[in-house]
């Protein structure tokens, strides 16, 4: 069934060619229904699949991942896994500047 109007905002849902970044990393321009309301960009399952393939082939698939955070001296620390440190290019030893950008989350900016 072909989406018309958009089910949050009532607009006009018209097909377009969407560039899909994941954590920052263009994966290229997919096919979606977007409302020309609120702008919401809807998928089809197909699309989602060619999505989840260019992820894979980019090395971003799985990137997210829990981390457990330590007791070091009187001090903690958060223990962030291999695959994460490679992406952002994070080495033992660097310097990074960390601040909250509110309650529910921090922010690393590495130099």
């Amino acid at each position: 069934m072909k989406r018309e109007q958009c089910e949050e905002c009532g607009g006009k849902i018209v097909k377009k060619k969407v560039d899909f970044k994941l954590y920052g990393e263009s994966l290229g321009a997919f096919s979606a229904d977007v409302c020309s309301g609120c702008g919401e960009e809807v998928f089809d399952e197909k699309t989602a699949d060619e999505i989840d393939d260019a992820a894979k082939k980019k090395g971003l698939w799985g990137l997210g991942a829990n981390a457990k955070v330590v007791q070091v001296g009187s001090s903690i620390a958060l223990v962030i896994n291999k695959k994460i440190a490679d992406f952002v290019g994070l080495k033992k030893g660097e310097e990074v500047h960390i601040h909250p950008e509110n309650k529910k989350k921090v922010v690393i900016d590495i130099y």
